[in-house]
């Protein structure tokens, strides 16, 4: 069958998604390109949600594609129900569509916190409708709860200051951003809340949520005219269940190195998709924006034929908060050594700036995360693709660009 007669469908229009159907094109892909959305939204790009879109500063974030000019077809309100291997189609709840590849991209969804589900006034921000109902809340100075002290509760309560409503953040581990980074880097975050105004309190366990409060282990009782709950996502796979596609423990499609499932076929992007990495010798599961964004070019050059290479990216990932600009790029473990680049007491003031690296027994830069030092950031991830050695000592340096502490 000749390429113009083969067709593509991807399930998914969120931003991995749409960027394989942009991707194959520019690959030179002739074929039919058709992107499956479950939202009725033209495909958007979702880091704007808990800043522009959330303040009221923009209606949406969609993404800069001319999708006619490009000849890719979406069917949008279509939820994907299953796949049907053997006759080749992606079931929706409007029926099937038939494909010759598949690409899965249906993301990750929002954790919902036990017991609150149908709560009034409970909110998750993943989606441009989770925005625009939790907008007017704090245009209207409600006060806001956020369950979660990682990287969507830190974003909302940055929000929800910048528009004037009280903000409580409560986070059950001892730490902001637990699972993501160590306390002794998170320690200084502390006083970013306090300066803009937001009480944060750790080791803070949620006993019940009920329209208009938020009750604690200990039973204090906190007002609170919308709740918000940030404790994490899980890929959104649940549709995939009896399809022939083997996901990970983490409910992730178990894709390899090409991102290619464990049917004919049929390819994994995005947040719903986990990859072994040789570089760090274990299969991640990657929730970033940057993630959703490279992969696809993967999927392309394997549907076309125009590149066989494997996925193995640095992960990176950012957030915008209380007014700093906090990078990380690629994974660090228990074992390797912390350096300090700049005092991260001074970092509590506005305008200041650190950065922190990690070094393998070996001294090999592992991963970088940098606060108003984007200098660091950009050096240190081009450091790890090639995987190179630090002397400590230099690294450790601030005034020492990081490109130049190399051995």
């Amino acid at each position: 069958m000749e390429q113009r007669d083969q067709r593509v469908v991807i399930a998914g229009a969120g931003l991995a998604g749409a960027q394989t159907a942009v991707r194959l094109r520019e690959a030179g892909w002739a074929g039919t390109v058709t992107v499956v959305g479950a939202e009725r939204h033209r495909p958007y790009d979702r880091p704007p949600l808990s800043k522009d879109v959330l303040l009221g500063k923009a209606e949406g974030a969609p993404l800069d594609v001319d999708f006619d000019t490009l000849g890719i077809e979406l069917l949008l309100g279509r939820t994907a129900t299953g796949i049907d291997a053997g006759a080749r189609a992606l079931r929706t709840d409007a029926g099937p569509v038939p494909y010759d590849q598949l690409v899965i991209a249906t993301g990750a969804e929002a954790l919902a916190l036990p017991g609150s589900e149908g709560t009034p006034g409970v909110h998750v921000l993943r989606t441009l409708d989770d925005a625009a109902r939790l907008r007017p809340l704090l245009t209207a100075r409600s006060p806001l709860v956020a369950v979660g002290a990682g990287w969507i509760g830190a974003e909302v309560a940055t929000a929800a200051r910048a528009a004037g409503a009280p903000v409580t953040v409560l986070e059950a581990a001892g730490h902001p951003l637990p699972g993501a980074l160590p306390p002794e880097l998170t320690e200084p975050m502390r006083q970013w809340y306090a300066d803009a105004g937001a009480d944060l309190r750790t080791g803070a366990r949620v006993a019940a949520v009920r329209p208009g409060e938020v009750e604690l282990d200990g039973g204090e009782l906190l007002p609170a005219g919308a709740v918000l709950v940030g404790i994490g996502s899980r890929p959104a796979t649940g549709w995939l269940a009896g399809s022939g596609v083997e996901l990970a423990a983490d409910g992730s499609v178990r894709a390899d190195d090409r991102l290619r499932t464990s049917l004919p076929g049929v390819y994994a992007v995005g947040d719903c998709a986990s990859f072994p990495s040789a570089r760090y010798g274990r299969r991640l599961l990657v929730h970033h924006w940057d993630n959703a964004l490279a992969g696809p070019a993967t999927v392309a050059a394997r549907i076309t034929g125009t590149a066989d290479t494997a996925y193995d990216p640095v992960p990176y990932f950012w957030s915008e908060q209380f007014g700093r600009f906090v990078q990380y790029a690629g994974r660090h473990a228990p074992h390797d050594t912390l350096l300090w680049r700049g005092d991260p007491a001074a970092g509590s003031a506005p305008g200041a700036a650190w950065s922190v690296c990690w070094l393998d027994g070996a001294g090999v830069l592992r991963a970088v995360c940098a606060v108003d030092r984007p200098r660091d950031l950009a050096q240190g991830r081009r450091l790890i693709e090639r995987g190179a050695r630090l002397d400590p000592v230099r690294a450790a340096d601030p005034a020492v660009p990081l490109k130049n502490a190399t051995v």
